[in-house]
């Protein structure tokens, strides 16, 4: 299925869409604002979309910050009828392979504890799990797990 698909730095003309996106995958969603300042202002940020390439829609995206030697993930998103095609994979791929390009070392996210699908698909991309945030989430004080990924022994 990952043929008709591709991967690409996210635009200012995707954002209409990405806010959508981001309102049926989240429920606590990033504004548009949000979203205009991490692709123009911070510097540090880097996003990129996947485009179903039979529609050219955005089935997901994904964001991360890279400071200094770390890469943080920000954000995974895939739209529910696009979930199961190895999108995710995919966007955690290029997110990946960027931040080494950039000078990263590491790799760390957070996920809902309560988010089996995405801890094990973390898991299965070399994630471990490290800890605990309590109480991370603001929409209902949900925990997040902490995970790390190291690109290098060291």
């Amino acid at each position: 299925m990952e043929d008709n698909f591709s991967v690409r730095p996210m635009e200012f003309d995707d954002l209409e869409e990405v806010v959508l996106l981001e309102k049926t995958c989240f429920t606590d969603p990033w504004s548009m604002e949000t979203f205009v300042h991490e692709i123009t202002k911070n510097h540090m940020a880097s996003y990129v979309v996947a485009i179903d390439e039979n529609t050219n829609k955005i089935a997901g995206y994904a964001g991360m910050w890279i400071v200094l030697d770390e890469a943080h993930i920000t954000n995974v998103g895939v739209l529910p009828e696009y979930r199961g095609k190895g999108i995710g994979v995919m966007l955690m791929n290029r997110q990946v392979k960027d931040s080494i390009v950039a000078g990263a070392i590491k790799m760390t996210l957070e996920a809902r504890v309560s988010n089996e699908v995405a801890i094990n698909l973390y898991k299965k991309m070399g994630f471990t799990q490290v800890g605990i945030r309590k109480r991370y989430y603001e929409d209902n004080n949900e925990d997040a797990v902490i995970m790390w990924k190291y690109y290098q022994e060291g």
